[in-house]
Formats: C-alpha cells, structure tokens, sequence
C-alpha cells in the first residue's frame, strides 16, 4: 500500500450534496474531540454552545470569482470551456482552457454570457511555463465586471456536472466573502449566516478574518509516489497586524484558535514562527501539512468533509489523529451525513 493509498475511502454517491442545507446553520455537525477521543453530533448552529467565551473563530473573506468560461473557437465554432486564474497588470488574464483540437496562438475564443449570448472575445497569446494561456480580452473593462456578465460560479465536477443555476451565486458564497480571488469556495465558511455570527460575537467569541484565495494547488491531484515529493502550487493569502494582535492576545488569555477552514489553516500556520509565534503575513503560501506535521497556530478547526487521496483529507488526519478522523468518517457515512463542498461539517477541538 502506498502513502496516497492509505487516504482513500468508499463513499456512497448519494452523499455527495447537490444542494447546500436550506438555511446554512442547519447543516449537521460531526464534533470530534481529541482529548477524549469521542464523537457527538450536533448542528451549526449549536456552536454558541460548543465554542466558549474567549475563543477566537478565524475566518477566510476571500470571494469567489465567476471564474467558468464558456464560448467557441471564433474560426471553427469548436465548442470550448475555460476558467479564469488570476489577471495581470497589463491586463492579460491567465487561464486554463480545453477544447477538441489544438488551439494555436493567435487565434480567440468568444465567450458567452449566461444568457448564452457572444459578449466578448479572448485573444490567445502564448502559453506559460506551467501550460496556462495568457490572453488578452477584446475590452478595457474591469476584470471583474468582465467576469460578472461571462463568468458562471465555478462548481466542483461533483455538483450537478459544474453546472451552475442562479442560486448558487449566493449560496456558493460566504456571508462575509469580501475580496474577489477565489475559485472555489472556501467551504467551512459557507454554513455561517449573519445571525450566527452576531450571535458568536455577543457571546464574547473573537471574529478575526484573514484571506486567502483558494486557486488550483487546493485541488492538484498528487500523482507522487510518495507525499513529500508532491508539490503544491503556491495560493496569496494575507492576515493583518491586527488580526494577528487579537489572536495573540486571545491566546495569552487562554482562548482556543479556532480555524474555519483548510485554508485559515494554512494561512496561520504559514505566518507562524518555528515558536508559534504569528507574524503579519503577505504572499504566496506553498505549505503542504502532512505527517509529521507539528501545529503552531491553530488549537481547533470546523471543516468539510473532503474528497479521498486530496491534500485536504491529509491536512485534516494530520490535525485530528489518523485513526480518530478514520473513525469520525466512517461515523459520518453511516449517519448519512451529506459530503463535500455543499454538505455538512466536523469541528475538532
């Protein structure tokens, strides 16, 4: 058995959420506790009783971009779909794109809108060293009024095919999402409403956000034969001087750091010193967690249920204990909980 091997796991296919929850803080809640290595179930909203006053709940606004492109090769009609990267200064959009055949540079692409309707052109100019295209839309509009009118919600495979309807703009999206850059969705986040959160904070919780922008390393297959030789592509993530003072404080009095998510994860224990010392952080993070990972930063994390064999399970067996969240998962699948990007969640505290 490999190291990937011992990631994987059966789950049955109606589990996969096709829907988020009808109201976000009705999701179910696995709660995973490592110091007596028991299992409870519960719903979001029952985290004012789980959390404790002076706790620090960490949350990631980065926002989702309506990154699927749809269109046709303008010089044979050839069907083509695309998502959107990143946009540079220049104005020049990278992006990821298949179609049948071999695009050559030079030639554009139409893209329609979700009325299905031609609303812009993309030229093709040359492709980077990691086999993205670089390409120049056809107007000097802004990227994310551009991607607002072509765009559609990025959808995992998983969900009715990565097709889109309306609600999924909303719901494929964080109360507090606040700066465009992610394309998918950082998921724990998606089971908070407002309420909940105001909630949290009269109750003496600590609401500290961060971003970081959930970009492609998040999904990358490992095709390694071992975990250490799997690289992850890097992801821009920041957390301020004053988030970093709450949370440190919060920990000087003796509150937990709660992260919401994989990604918060990733962020605090990236801009946190070998003494677990957080520093204000600005840039590309590449930080994979896997055995024999040590935390620095982070005491407690709510998070998804993820999909077998991904850097994301890894983070998460890391953090709880191999044969705890083994446990936990297989507990889920029995109780029917709901999978995935829109399903339910486990806190491990």
């Amino acid at each position: 058995m490999s190291e990937l091997d011992r990631y994987d796991y059966e789950l049955p296919r109606h589990l996969i959420a096709q829907q988020p929850a009808w109201s976000r803080i009705d999701a179910r809640l696995l709660v995973v506790d490592r110091k007596h290595n028991s299992l409870e179930h519960k719903h979001i909203r029952d985290l004012p009783e789980i959390l404790q006053a002076g706790d620090c709940l960490v949350l990631n606004e980065s926002k989702v971009v309506p990154a699927r492109l749809v269109g046709y090769r303008t010089q044979t009609g050839g069907r083509w779909e695309g998502l959107f990267l990143d946009a540079q200064s220049d104005g020049f959009w990278l992006i990821l794109g298949h179609t049948r055949g071999k695009i050559t540079p030079g030639e554009s692409i139409s893209l329609l809108n979700t009325q299905g309707i031609e609303d812009l052109e993309l030229l093709m100019v040359s492709k980077d060293s990691g086999g993205n295209w670089i390409a120049k839309p056809s107007s000097s509009e802004s990227t994310n009024a551009l991607l607002d009118r072509v765009g559609r919600i990025p959808l995992p495979p998983y969900i009715r095919a990565g097709e889109m309807v309306e609600s999924d703009r909303e719901n494929y999206q964080t109360v507090f999402a606040r700066i465009p850059g992610s394309i998918a969705a950082p998921t724990a986040g998606l089971h908070f409403s407002n309420a909940l959160l105001e909630k949290l904070d009269r109750q003496g919780i600590n609401l500290v956000y961060n971003t970081l922008h959930v970009g492609l390393g998040t999904f990358r297959p490992i095709t390694t034969e071992t975990l250490g030789e799997h690289k992850m592509h890097a992801e821009w993530g920041t957390i301020g001087p004053q988030a970093v003072e709450t949370i440190q404080n919060c920990r000087q009095k003796g509150g937990r750091i709660v992260a919401v998510g994989t990604t918060s994860v990733r962020l605090l224990e990236t801009a946190a010193s070998s003494d677990g010392v957080l520093q204000p952080f600005n840039g590309q993070t590449d930080l994979f967690i896997r055995p024999p990972y040590i935390f620095r930063a982070v005491d407690a994390m709510l998070t998804n249920f993820h999909l077998p064999r991904t850097t994301l399970l890894i983070l998460v067996r890391t953090f709880g204990g191999d044969e705890l969240i083994q446990r936990a998962y297989r507990e889920a699948i029995a109780e029917q909980y709901r999978f995935y990007s829109y399903g339910d969640a486990m806190v491990i505290l």
